[in-house]
């Protein structure tokens, strides 16, 4: 492919394997370049991935992606420095610059590569780094993403551009006396898009785009919570509610129009979500609710339904308002009964409260005592102390055996 176009334009094309990141390995391939054209420029394009979300980060992930950038380059410098060289070329990436989901060791790893390009420069080497956004030609780094991935640095501001003006967007970094430049294609309509719904556009972009005003978010801010809402609906309202929030949010974080693109009861990993892209939709939900939520939310909740359901406990929502409201009615009503009851013994006051305490217990309001009513003969007896007599003739009593 690029052998055969570059031969046909009439250059003269070696292709040597060496690991850049091995210095032996690059010294033997420098040292084969024939010294009647001697090497006039470096331009070094490797990169490796390996995503993950920031918990799930190790040693093994940075030195995957440390490795083929900074100490390849290091070796290119260490062993090209003494050349005459018109070039110095580092390719980096905006992730540095603006930040990627599920990219921390990447970025990392491509600001170092910036760092470098500054020393060399200082030490006259002219080494420039450029930090590429997404290119849309497909290459070996960016051909297996999927359209979550697109879609989620889409969000981040970067967009697609074509590999003329990629292309352009290089002699210009070659004619700069720059030592790092940003080399990307920005879609400032998603930036303040990005803008207007959340306050995390990157701080590097915040002077494109014009955010909401702080007194329209706090506006916004002291509009009635998302649980004061609920609060009046009925449980079933309630649920059904809360799903059409969990749609709504994970069919944004795949990038669909609407939430009918999720199914209520179908696995978000079958429409297509990833550990990064399960991260964004607790975030979205955590944002929307004012509610802590782990990280694990989805795997330990797989449909929306059952995340709904979740929620509505979080929010302390589970219940019928109208139901609730009957319920504390007729205690009150039991209350100013047993407080109207003239005369009353300490022992039926105790077996009243002995009654009271275990159907408490039985509802889960309080932890399960020691103490039992038998309502038999009328008295309470202690589980820890009693007989299997006395037990068994509890039981016969609950269950109406008799």
């Amino acid at each position: 492919g690029l052998t055969r176009e570059l031969s046909e334009l009439g250059a003269h094309v070696t292709v040597v394997a060496a690991d850049a990141a091995d210095r032996d390995q690059l010294a033997a391939a420098l040292a084969g370049i024939d010294p009647d054209h001697p090497l006039t420029a470096v331009i070094h394009t490797a990169g490796a991935l390996r995503d993950g979300v920031i918990t799930a980060q190790s040693p093994d992930h940075l030195d995957a992606v440390f490795a083929p950038k900074t100490d390849a380059a290091r070796h290119l410098h260490e062993l090209t420095k003494d050349q005459d060289l018109a070039a110095f070329v580092l390719y980096s990436s905006a992730a540095g610059t603006l930040g990627n989901p599920g990219q921390a060791n990447y970025a990392a790893a491509n600001t170092s590569l910036e760092a470098l390009a500054r020393d060399f420069r200082a030490a006259g080497t002219p080494a420039v780094a450029l930090a590429w956004g997404l290119w849309a030609e497909a290459s070996g780094m960016t051909g297996a993403l999927g359209a979550t991935d697109l879609e989620r640095g889409r969000r981040t501001g970067i967009a697609a551009m074509p590999t003329e003006q990629a292309l352009a967007l290089l002699d210009a970094g070659l004619r700069s006396s720059e030592a790092a430049l940003v080399t990307a294609r920005l879609d400032l309509a998603a930036v303040r898009g990005r803008a207007a719904t959340a306050d995390d556009v990157p701080v590097l972009l915040r002077a494109l785009v014009r955010a909401p005003h702080k007194a329209a978010r706090a506006a916004t801010a002291a509009e009635e919570s998302l649980a004061e809402r609920l609060a009046a609906l009925s449980s079933a309202q309630r649920l059904d509610a809360l799903v059409e929030l969990v749609r709504t949010q994970a069919a944004a974080v795949l990038g669909h129009a609407t939430g009918r693109a999720i199914g209520s009861d179908a696995a978000f990993k079958d429409a297509g979500f990833d550990s990064l892209a399960s991260v964004e939709l607790r975030n979205r939900l955590a944002t929307a609710t004012g509610v802590r939520l782990p990280a694990t939310l989805i795997f330990d909740h797989p449909t929306p339904v059952e995340l709904a359901g979740r929620l509505l406990e979080d929010l302390g929502l589970i219940g019928d308002p109208a139901g609730d409201a009957a319920l504390t009615a007729r205690l009150d009503s039991l209350e100013e009964a047993l407080g109207a009851l003239p005369g009353l013994t300490d022992s039926v006051r105790e077996g009243i409260g002995v009654r009271l305490l275990d159907l408490a217990a039985r509802l889960g309001a309080v932890p399960l005592t020691t103490a039992a009513f038998d309502a038999g003969s009328g008295r309470s007896i202690d589980l820890d102390t009693a007989t299997d007599d006395e037990i068994f003739q509890l039981m016969d009593g609950e269950l109406g055996l008799s």
